[in-house]
């Protein structure tokens, strides 16, 4: 055990104690999961906890129990491996060892004669849902935060037994779902409910009373009284299963995320329900994926989530904020609508919509009222907060309902005169200390507030569409904005539940100015001579969340020819206009349809006679992303490159495994070739020396 000693380690104590359940002629042994801290910091497991663990095992079975359980402290069961030691293993015989380690201890729990026990009483991540499964029966709270086994969004592959344990409960369809799937996609949650449903809990009950009611459960079980059912898995289709699932993983990630591919091989070990060879076979993943450069880039993205957007670089001390009472909002359209919905839930104040007439209010506000009903009936809102809701979003043609506004922001058309006028009568409105927010995509803050007569007070608020969904939020700081206006807007960013990047207010600021100049070099091919379809799939090997003609599509052609007519007008010399792309938006064609490109598209373009190599488009791009961060970071947009890789990560998707993306230019060579030095210091999101 000294080899495996992990000096930094909050170390999660396993509490043993005997209860008394009415209806058994002897105590049961609880076992809860304690690191010590409150729900802030989940528990989680190093060697010293797994060793913790095992002792109360011991204990616990030594003291003959009517059964054992085992729960986890207020709000939180486990979230699995202690992930930040993982950078500490030395060799690959350690990685083997912990591997095998936290196999041993939780197959005792499986191996038992005593019934065992997981009351899953709130989140449940990774080793701590893998915990869960090696119990013979679980409970569930219905107030669980989380549940999931997200190793492979990380670079890593469940390891201590969930790839043989699950598909044999619940099926290989769902089990390829949870462990693969939900992962990739921006590592989805499974909520308490679709857990049960699933067949991953035995029982779904209420938080109020869980541990008791739980208790009792467990009594009937022991007793024969609760019988408990599991539907047979069907075996017959588990190889078709794994052939989509690795054929759906080809088109999509070409090989970009090992961890994936291996967690589908584990998978097939499982159906043969050889325990013991299917845990080992983890081992060995384990071990060879703790060594990988993905892991590394994924470990470095986990920490920028988890920490860096926690603390925002930059940031202004968080007392200058003033309270916000009333959002005006300024616009009535659909992105309009998207943050009058997410100003009242979070904020849970009046929120105003203003537009030019009566009907695109009407149809703003109707947009609101719609969301919340579909809320309701999906049973993702109760009435009552729906019903708070009707009453917090209003609509006028009045922009005099502004006045006592604490909070305005502006989502009208993107044209920088449009917004000055915006601005210039609501000025004469609102009270000297309202913050005037901007979501604007591109245009200068600065310029925006320059003949206003309080310039102070207006602030970059730049939401990634759909707002509900993307978490970052870009909050730029004009020329002239103070510390109270920008801690107002980083305060507010927090009661919204997004992850804020304090940007300097420069064209497009961070994501837009990053993914127009990447789609811009791939367009340039295209305008060179390069096929549509070459050109679209020249990224393939970096496993991107969209193909880039399919990306383009999204954004729609004619936003992405006017973000690109900005930055043209900005850098000449690094930003082209494609004339290709503003014929593609004049025909209104899609580019793409089921991810193949529209014939039709292409016989709209001119193109020139020198088409490059699928290779040679990637490079580019690669090249021109690697150049423009560079001349981001020295003209500083933001404080450091983690926040460039932040913005990628929460505001356009891009995975973990390329630790959004500094990393990975770093791990090819290409940010030494362009810019003469390294991104990231060697070992911060790769592997050491």
């Amino acid at each position: 055990m000294s080899a495996l000693a992990a000096p930094n380690e909050v170390v999660t104590r396993a509490l043993l104690r005997q209860v008394n359940v009415p209806g058994l002629d002897r105590p049961a042994a609880l076992i809860t999961l304690d690191n010590g801290f409150d729900h802030t910091k989940p528990n989680t497991f190093g060697p010293a906890g797994l060793t913790s663990l095992d002792e109360a095992i011991t204990a616990a079975l030594a003291a003959d129990p009517a059964f054992i359980a085992v729960t986890g402290k207020p709000y939180i069961f486990c979230v699995g491996a202690d992930i930040v030691g993982l950078p500490q293993l030395a060799d690959r015989a350690q990685a083997l060892e912990i591997g095998r380690l936290g196999h041993r201890v939780f197959a005792r729990l499986k191996d038992s004669t005593v019934p065992t026990f997981a009351f899953v009483n709130g989140a449940a991540m990774g080793g701590g849902l893998e915990l869960a499964l090696h119990c013979h029966y679980r409970t569930l709270s219905g107030g669980a935060a989380a549940l999931a086994l997200p190793e492979v969004s990380l670079g890593l592959v469940p390891g201590w037994g969930g790839t043989q344990l699950l598909p044999n409960l619940i099926g290989i369809p769902a089990a390829t779902q949870v462990i693969i799937q939900n992962p990739l996609m921006q590592n989805k949650m499974l909520k308490p409910k679709q857990a049960a449903e699933l067949g991953i809990a035995d029982v779904l009950l209420e938080p109020a009373d869980f541990l008791e009611r739980s208790l009792e459960w467990a009594a009937g079980v022991v007793r024969g009284q609760v019988t408990v059912t599991r539907p047979e898995v069907d075996k017959d289709m588990w190889a078709g299963v794994l052939y989509f699932a690795r054929e759906t993983l080809n088109q999509r990630l070409h090989g970009a995320v090992p961890a994936a591919y291996k967690a589908l091989d584990l998978l097939e070990t499982a159906k043969d329900g050889d325990f013991a060879a299917g845990t080992a076979a983890e081992d060995e993943a384990l071990a060879d994926l703790v060594f990988s450069e993905e892991l590394r880039s994924g470990l470095y993205a986990f920490d920028l989530v988890q920490r860096r957007a926690k603390r925002p670089a930059g940031a202004p001390d968080k007392g200058l904020a003033r309270p916000v009472t009333k959002v005006g909002i300024v616009g009535a359209g659909l992105m309009a609508s998207q943050l009058a919905l997410l100003f009242a839930r979070r904020l849970q104040v009046p929120v105003v919509m203003s537009d030019l007439d009566q009907a695109r209010v009407d149809k703003g506000v109707g947009y609101v009222h719609t969301q919340i009903e579909k809320a309701v009936t999906k049973g993702r809102m109760d009435k009552g907060t729906a019903a708070k809701l009707y009453g917090l979003v209003s609509g006028t043609v009045d922009k005099g309902a502004f006045a006592d506004a604490d909070f305005v922001i502006e989502a009208v058309f993107e044209d920088l005169g449009v917004k000055k006028q915006v601005w210039a009568e609501l000025e004469k409105i609102v009270s000297k200390e309202a913050v005037l927010a901007t979501n604007t995509s591109s245009l200068s803050i600065t310029e925006m507030a320059a003949e206003l007569e309080h310039p102070e007070r207006v602030v970059g608020f730049h939401f990634f569409n759909p707002v509900a969904v993307l978490p970052l939020l870009e909050i730029v700081r004009g020329e002239r904005t103070d510390d109270a206006t920008l801690a107002t807007a980083f305060a507010v960013g927090k009661q919204l539940k997004k992850s804020s990047v304090l940007v300097k207010d420069a064209p497009a600021f961070v994501v837009n100015r990053l993914l127009t100049r990447f789609l811009g070099t791939v367009f340039a091919a295209v305008d060179a001579g390069t096929p549509l379809d070459v050109a679209n799939s020249a990224l393939d090997p970096l496993g991107l969340p969209m193909r880039p003609l399919a990306l383009l599509q999204l954004v729609g052609p004619a936003v992405a020819y006017h973000v690109g007519g900005t930055l043209h007008a900005a850098f000449p010399d690094r930003f082209g206009v494609s004339e290709n792309l503003k014929r593609i938006a004049d025909s209104g064609q899609p580019i793409v349809v089921d991810d193949q490109v529209n014939d039709e598209v292409a016989k709209l373009l001119v193109v020139g006679d020198q088409p490059l190599t699928a290779e040679q488009v990637r490079q580019n791009a690669l090249d021109a992303l690697a150049q423009e961060i560079r001349l981001m970071l020295d003209e500083g947009v933001v404080a450091e490159a983690q926040d460039i890789d932040l913005c990628m990560i929460l505001g356009a998707g891009w995975p973990f495994h390329l630790g959004g993306v500094t990393p990975y230019l770093d791990r090819t060579g290409t940010s030494e070739r362009v810019t003469g030095r390294r991104f990231l210091p060697l070992g911060a999101a790769s592997l050491p020396a």
